[in-house]
């Protein structure tokens, strides 16, 4: 009599396991805004309060959705979480600041009175800490005139210096990190401008126009000489 065969526990084909579920990605933080990643900063936040608490004056928005929104204003970390937050509200492009300007240029349209630096028989020197004028006239018969803008202050990006010799002598100097362009001729004497372009492009230009007669004009950056301001703006972008 044939017995039946029992099976064997261990040859019995083991239940297999379920896959353990996929883990699910964080979700994105609601205000995130991956095209803003510049740190936020106190001013940024006060703007954006701003912006509700006119909003909420107006009815646009009701107390619990204004006290929502100021609790996320000041807990986003990057400006690109708080522009969500004032999409939908007037004056919601106001509140990004505009970039920082590299000089304390004035309005491309002001202009002043030109500068007028005059040497006859004489001579005639500007150099130092002073302010440059949008325009300067110099003349030089039988004289020198010096001009040295190493340490001068620009209030205006472009500044045109007009330099007229005759049996004279003009001399301009500059930085080494500002832009120098010139245009001219020497008539029985020497126009030269050693032509330089900044690194920056915000950086000062100065452009020396005129001609000389039996004389002479010339305009070079000074060796060693740096705006400092520009300087430090400079090795801040290069990261030394």
């Amino acid at each position: 009599m044939d017995l039946e065969k029992k099976p064997d526990p261990e040859e019995q084909p083991r239940p297999q396991r379920s896959a353990p579920p996929a883990e699910t990605a964080p979700a994105a933080p609601l205000l995130a805004d991956p095209q803003g990643s510049l740190r936020a900063s106190d001013a940024d936040r006060d703007r954006i309060a701003d912006i509700l608490r006119d909003a909420l004056a107006e009815g646009r928005l009701d107390p619990e959705e204004h006290s929502d929104r100021i609790d996320a204003v000041y807990r986003a970390k990057t400006v690109g979480e708080l522009e969500p937050i004032v999409r939908d509200l007037p004056g919601a492009r106001t509140h990004r600041p505009e970039p920082e300007p590299a000089y304390g240029y004035g309005p491309d349209g002001a202009d002043g009175p030109a500068e007028n630096l005059v040497a006859i028989f004489s001579s005639n020197t500007r150099r130092g800490r002073w302010r440059v004028s949008r325009r300067t006239n110099a003349f030089a018969l039988f004289g020198n005139i010096e001009i040295d803008l190493t340490e001068a202050i620009f209030e205006q990006r472009l500044t045109t210096i007009n330099a007229t010799s005759i049996f004279g002598n003009v001399e301009v100097r500059v930085p080494e990190n500002i832009s120098l362009r010139g245009s001219g001729s020497g008539i029985f004497g020497n126009f030269e401008v050693v032509t330089l372009e900044g690194v920056d492009p915000q950086a000062p230009v100065v452009v020396i126009n005129g001609y000389s007669v039996f004389g002479n004009v010339e305009a070079r950056p000074k060796r060693g000489k740096w705006i400092t301001d520009l300087q430090d703006k400079l090795r801040k972008h290069l990261g030394h």
